[in-house]
């Protein structure tokens, strides 16, 4: 797991995982805006709003993606 810096041409969206750097806590994305230099965010059940410059996104490999990627659970086959 890597962590990058958020630059003004970054694309971020709702939903995604950011590292909150202050708090060291994974956060999820409600809003990016990059003209006013805010990121509003969940984090810990409370709505948490700090400058950009404090989150960093994060990137996973490959075999990082594959490994937590779920399969379907055998009740789910139709097989009695």
């Amino acid at each position: 797991m890597n962590f990058e810096e958020i630059k003004k041409e970054s694309k971020i969206y709702p939903g995604e995982y950011l590292l909150h750097e202050p708090t060291m806590q994974i956060v999820i994305c409600g809003a990016y805006n990059p003209d006013e230099n805010f990121i509003r965010c969940l984090s810990s059940g409370r709505l948490l709003e700090d400058q950009v410059n404090n989150f960093k996104k994060i990137k996973l490999s490959n075999g990082e993606r594959r490994e937590r990627s779920h399969s379907k659970c055998k009740g789910c086959t139709g097989a009695r």
